[in-house]
């Protein structure tokens, strides 16, 4: 009886554990910028993730990139094309470019979407203000997840 409950007990905080999401602060980065693990404890949706990387008050990565498999109008040409993404990178390598791909790529101008400190002028939107107390990410530690499971989608084969 006690073996089941300390075996249930167990069971409860590790779920628990891998439940909370990182916060920006704590995500580890290997040497060339992946990010091994999951930084929401859960796996990605890639329907969500297509949905984050196609809407503009989301990733809106498609204002940049461009990606066949989207119905998304105005795609961009800034960043390379997403078309076959999911052949050129790991899943962690893809998770560590959209949380912060300035640790892959130091001199990109991609937006970090999981990073809430380092910046040098925060404003508050367009007001010509500092922002006041923390700043949050951009995308959340689920939308990150959601956007890696669509980029590993897309391949070429």
């Amino acid at each position: 009886m006690r073996l089941t409950t300390l075996t249930l007990a167990m069971t409860l905080a590790a779920g628990t554990a891998f439940a909370n999401p990182v916060v920006p602060g704590d995500v580890t980065y290997t040497e060339y910028g992946a990010v091994e693990a999951s930084l929401s404890g859960a796996a990605g949706d890639a329907a969500e993730g297509a949905k984050v990387v196609s809407t503009r008050s989301m990733g809106n990565c498609v204002a940049c990139h461009q990606v066949s498999a989207l119905d998304a109008a105005f795609q961009g040409n800034v960043g390379p094309s997403l078309d076959g993404v999911g052949d050129r990178w790991n899943e962690a390598e893809l998770r560590g470019i959209v949380a912060d791909a300035k640790m892959t790529y130091e001199g990109t101008m991609m937006p970090s979407f999981y990073k809430t400190t380092g910046y040098i002028r925060p404003g508050d939107a367009y007001t010509g203000k500092a922002a006041k107390g923390e700043l949050e990410p951009l995308l959340s530690a689920q939308q990150i997840e959601d956007v890696v499971a669509f980029l590993m989608t897309l391949k070429t084969q």
